[in-house]
């Protein structure tokens, strides 16, 4: 045998880093690999996870570390662990695999291969005995009839191709998709604790965008109290962290009490930007805390000293699950006051019999009660104090890995708290992880996926690109930093020649050139993750504003077409796409300010017009005196003094002076172009 060791040791990803003294021969994602089980014609055991993932490590611990566990898998099969993380594209194939097979999805994601890398039998986390028996299975099932096992495979991977691969058969779209999206959320919804389905509760932050944007387009008081309702009942439960801010990925229970620990920077990335729009809608100062709160976690915890934001804390730490968050009552009543215990017990729900394992408690607000009742001196004293205590535990693991995709959604997140919060350290922070993406993952006309401790690996998805775009137009709208949307146009221009699909009309996932895949997906759905189409869609859009260039439009209204008979029977699924769809059917805006430096009367016509939910309009700012033809939107415009042209379709209206009036007008475009 080859393989008699494991090969984990040079890797840079911190998954597959915590894998490497196991007894398993584990190889890395890689030809190394496939050739060896094509020689050896073993079958693959392929195991997904990441790094902070709890039931990840429990397999681990049971199988993976068992001596007797490893030596069956390194004499039957060639085992291979992938950081879903790193290899988003792989994960993604085989998840889909799982799922055709009928069972529910989730990580560790545990597959068999043929040689040839093609999946025939596959689950998620097993206990160990249940490992063992499926082993033995396997393994009878590849000796006895691998045909059986090949014919699966074969079956099973034109299933796959045929349904990620569907012939396109457009459909006319209209604003009745609103409407659809409304009824499939309603039913979903839950009218007692808020969000959609059951436990395990997970925030959904894109359907609940789109309801706010529902109610703009129709007033309908429902589709808000849907979106204010779960972002409340989130906010008030267990899934926010209420001493240090942020939020976890998703609650254990219908209630929001109970979180899964683990904080991921995508989901308080996506939560971010919905709170702040909730704040423009409803000028609650709870959610604008909420949002800056999380954006204030992220920077001392999650942002590296170069500027670019890491991946994930762990849910457990010192072995155990939430340990680092969790209380013993006794412990709270030595460090509080008699005063601060008292309040402190009323407004967060604490017992001696706990509300999490081995008695322990979790914060969350007790029923009733107002957020403001957090901004008490007692109970700010005593959080303090509880923090402060906190902070010197050990500390759930930190994956430090760089990925660009989720630096563009935590970028776009803080250049939004720029402008809505006016907080400058958040736009400082977001220009500071753009700068280390270009300067690191940006090379030769090639965005890269992963930067870890100098080791820059994997040819970026789609993803990487869309959320990268979309970043850098929030990003150029703060400050109005030319080389800012500059570097947005090369990617896209990037992500068109690498990723465009002329015959269907949307983006593929990976590169042409990535040759480890059994086959290229398109995908117009949310999963945990916006769809890189919906998110591309709307960013051609906004470019073809700023550029005044009919061909961005045009690419747009191709991935509609192109996912339309699947957005309209399943609208509820394609949250981000609606969210472009909608900006699709708004009548344009565009707004052209021309004005100085710190110019009193611009710097008032942007701080108000950004305190309200504004979604489908394009800013641009130029300098009077300087004539400035980039972005195209400000070309050939001049003027001696401060001035405000407000745009419909590149028609304007009569340019002025009167920050005042421009608002109003700005304002006064909430008409669509369907009514």
């Amino acid at each position: 045998m080859k393989n008699k060791k494991n090969h984990l040791t040079k890797e840079k990803s911190p998954y597959l880093l915590q894998h490497q003294d196991n007894p398993v021969f584990w190889y890395a994602w890689g030809e190394e690999a496939f050739k060896i089980a094509q020689e050896e014609n073993k079958p693959i055991f392929l195991s997904v996870g990441y790094s902070t993932c709890h039931w990840c490590h429990v397999m681990a611990h049971q199988s993976f570390e068992d001596q007797s566990v490893a030596d069956f898998l390194n004499e039957h099969f060639i085992s291979i662990k992938v950081d879903r993380e790193e290899r988003p594209d792989v994960d993604e194939i085989y998840m889909s695999a799982v799922h055709a097979m009928g069972q529910r999805g989730g990580w560790p994601l545990s597959m068999f291969l043929t040689p040839q890398l093609k999946p025939f039998y596959g689950g998620t986390y097993w206990p160990k005995e249940n490992f063992l028996y499926i082993l033995n299975q396997i393994v009878q099932l590849w000796q006895q009839d691998p045909q059986k096992a090949l014919e699966s495979s074969e079956s099973l991977v034109a299933h796959l191709k045929e349904h990620k691969s569907q012939t396109v058969n457009a459909t006319d779209l209209d604003e009745s998709l609103f409407h659809q999206f409304f009824q499939q959320s309603s039913q979903s919804f839950d009218p007692y604790w808020g969000g959609f389905g059951a436990a395990p509760k997970f925030p959904h932050a894109q359907q609940v965008a789109m309801l706010l944007r529902i109610h703009r387009r129709t007033q309908n008081v429902q589709a808000l109290h849907m979106a204010e309702f779960s972002l409340d009942k989130m906010a008030r439960g267990g899934l926010y962290d209420h001493l240090g801010g942020g939020f976890t990925r998703y609650s254990t229970d219908e209630k929001w009490r109970i979180p899964h620990f683990e904080k991921m920077l995508y989901d308080n990335a996506l939560l971010v930007p919905v709170y702040i729009e909730a704040y423009q809608v409803t000028k609650k100062s709870m959610y604008a805390r909420v949002a800056a709160e999380t954006l204030d976690y992220i920077l001392q915890v999650m942002q590296s000293p170069e500027g670019a934001f890491y991946s994930a804390q762990d849910a457990d730490s010192e072995g155990e699950e939430g340990k680092y968050y969790v209380w013993k009552l006794e412990e709270i009543k030595n460090l509080l006051s008699d005063k601060e215990f008292a309040n402190f017990t009323q407004v967060y729900p604490v017992s001696e019999q706990g509300n999490f394992e081995h008695q322990t408690n979790h914060f969350y607000l007790a029923a009733d009660l107002a957020w403001e009742v957090k901004d008490e001196a007692l109970i700010q004293s005593a959080s303090k104090k509880l923090l402060q205590v906190r902070a010197q535990r050990i500390p759930p693991h930190l994956d430090d890995k760089v990925l660009t995709s989720w630096n563009g959604l935590m970028i776009r997140s803080m250049a939004l708290g720029y402008q809505v919060l006016g907080e400058e350290k958040y736009l400082q922070a977001a220009h500071s992880a753009s700068k280390f993406i270009k300067a690191n993952l940006w090379k030769g006309g090639t965005l890269y996926a992963r930067y870890r401790e100098g080791d820059v690996r994997f040819l970026g998805r789609s993803e990487d690109y869309a959320y990268l775009i979309q970043a850098l137009i929030d990003l150029y709208q703060c400050d109005f930093n030319p080389e800012i949307l500059q570097w947005a146009l090369e990617l896209q221009s990037a992500q068109d020649e690498k990723f465009w699909d002329d015959s269907k009309g949307a983006y593929f996932f990976t590169e042409a050139q990535q040759k480890d895949l059994l086959f290229r997906t398109q995908e117009g759905m949310d999963g945990a993750l916006p769809s890189p189409n919906g998110v591309s869609a709307l960013n051609l859009l906004r470019l073809s504003a700023l550029m005044v260039e009919p061909s961005y439009h045009e690419k747009a209204q191709a991935i509609f077409s192109c996912f339309s008979r699947f957005l309209k029977e399943y609208p509820h699924a394609f949250s981000q796409l609606l969210i472009a769809w909608d900006y699709f059917l708004d009548a344009s805006k565009e707004v052209v300010v021309l004005a100085s430096t710190q110019d009193k009367m611009a710097e008032e016509f942007l701080n108000n017009l950004r305190k309200h939910f504004q979604p489908n309009l394009v800013l641009a700012m130029g300098t009077p005196k300087r004539k400035i033809n980039f972005p195209p939107l400000l070309k050939d415009r001049d003027s001696e003094q401060t001035t405000f042209y407000i745009c419909e379709n590149q028609t304007c209206q009569q340019p002025n002076s009167d920050p005042q009036l421009a608002l109003k007008q700005t304002l006064a475009f909430q008409k669509y172009k369907i009514d």
